[in-house]
């Protein structure tokens, strides 16, 4: 099992933030990107950083089980 955690805009657009899934095991960043902006009708996961574990990763990077993943979209502010 992996755990997702959402912040800010996409946290809003999925109601959610957290979720927990089995069967994302073995496939990569980019690969759960589509899968969730399917799931959840997301606007875009472009501009959004990406950890695992609390390290940042690429869109190749694999997920492996209990792996914490953190989607981090931009931040502004003044």
């Amino acid at each position: 099992m992996i755990t997702i955690l959402f912040f800010a805009g996409i946290r809003e657009e999925i109601g959610l933030d957290e979720l927990k899934i089995v069967e994302m095991e073995n496939m990569t960043i980019h690969q759960l990107k589509q899968y969730l902006q399917n799931k959840y009708s997301l606007s875009s996961f472009n501009q959004v950083m990406t950890a695992i574990n609390e390290s940042f990763v690429t869109d190749e990077e694999t997920i492996k089980n209990e792996d914490i993943i953190a989607f981090i979209p931009p931040v502004s502010g003044g």
